[in-house]
């Protein structure tokens, strides 16, 4: 991945993408409309293309693009001139006036777990709860690939791999290292007791089988066609129409 300086002193990155893109973003700009409808606008594509082509020799522009997505997120207004500026940092604010309500300003999600520690911390009080914090020794779901339940300080992702496939010699390569990336430890719900890739249902799209879709629906609330192309896999990137 890259990351680079720009002359308005904003930054963006580089990142290698699904193994046959690249990502490139990000723009920061104020939005006033509904939340749920937002997207790139002609202007920031341009702008980030003509970022990258001052770094990079293959120059692109915007019939390049073959993707976008957009987020909006809230930010602690502290007077900062443009939203770049603004801070990524959160506040928490308990209103005791009744009931316990708890306030959420700004963050990120990079600081979600530290933020949910915390607020977790300011409720604890009014619930009678008295556990300590014990997330930041808690792996993801699917991230004990070196034992159950447990988390460690690196993960030697090439050597489970190399179990996954040993325990799944069926599995065309690919597939086995998209699983792995995308679902560690988890992999083995998706494919259950199958011992062929037939027995993985239906090639629905590209690289998705119908016992993927399914682990989708029931273990990541995928709803829609959108949900397990875009939201959960990206796979709708190696789709035709």
């Amino acid at each position: 991945a890259y990351i680079f300086q720009n002359p308005d002193k904003r930054i963006i990155f580089a990142i290698p993408y699904q193994e046959e893109f690249t990502l490139i973003g990000t723009t920061d700009l104020e939005y006033h409309g509904d939340a749920g409808k937002v997207e790139i606008d002609a202007e920031e594509i341009d702008y980030l293309c003509e970022m990258a082509n001052r770094y990079f020799k293959r120059q692109i522009g915007k019939e390049d693009v073959v993707w976008t997505y957009s987020g909006v997120r809230p930010l602690l207004d502290d007077s900062a001139e443009n939203a770049s500026a603004i801070t990524r940092d959160y506040l928490l604010e308990c209103d005791d006036a009744g009931a316990p309500m708890l306030n959420v300003w700004g963050g990120k999600i990079t600081t979600y777990r530290k933020l949910a520690e915390e607020a977790l911390f300011m409720l604890a009080p009014h619930l009678g709860a008295s556990s300590q914090p014990w997330t930041a020794g808690a792996p993801l779901p699917g991230g004990d690939l070196e034992q159950p339940g447990k988390m460690v300080a690196r993960y030697d992702f090439d050597a489970y791999l190399r179990k996954l496939q040993a325990r799944y010699p069926w599995l065309p390569a690919g597939l086995a290292h998209r699983y792995a990336r995308s679902y560690g430890s988890r992999v083995d719900q998706i494919i259950g007791q199958a011992d062929s890739l037939a027995a993985l249902g239906e090639e629905l799209t590209p690289g998705l089988y119908e016992a993927e879709a399914r682990y989708l629906v029931q273990h990541e609330w995928a709803r829609d066609a959108d949900d397990i192309l875009w939201r959960r896999s990206k796979l709708g990137l190696h789709c035709g129409p």
